[in-house]
């Protein structure tokens, strides 16, 4: 890659400073903003409005088992069907995601914001902590 080319794709600013890097970090600051993971009653009395878009990533062995009124079952782990499902959501209104203990769902939410999403909600502790507390 010739210096011009470089300098094209990755400007430096008046300092030195690579703004490419500067983008880096802004873009870490906007997700956390963007990703908010939510305690079990916070997340209850969020899905239970009108029109939300719930969705359970977990596999559809697991969503069988028990999953969440109103809860769509798109499975983080079919990549490319995973990707076409979110394309009929609407990316300007809250996604609120659960999975079995909340490490799939924070994925799937950073893997949204990538694609645009402007806001994802996530459940704390996933299904497990739901199930734990509503016995």
């Amino acid at each position: 890659m010739g210096n011009g080319t470089f300098r094209n794709r990755f400007p430096l600013s008046q300092n030195g400073t690579m703004t490419f890097l500067k983008s880096l970090f802004r873009s870490k600051a906007a997700t956390s903003n963007q990703i908010e993971v939510l305690d079990k009653e916070t997340y209850k009395k969020e899905i239970a409005k009108e029109e939300v878009q719930l969705v359970d990533v977990r596999t559809p062995k697991e969503y069988k088992g028990g999953h969440l009124a109103k809860a769509v079952n798109i499975d983080f782990f079919h990549h490319g069907s995973f990707r076409t499902a979110f394309e009929k959501f609407d990316k300007e209104k809250p996604v609120y995601l659960y999975c079995r203990s909340g490490q799939r769902s924070l994925k799937a939410a950073k893997k949204l914001i990538s694609w645009g999403f402007t806001k994802v909600y996530d459940l704390e502790g996933g299904i497990l902590n739901w199930q734990k507390t509503e016995k």
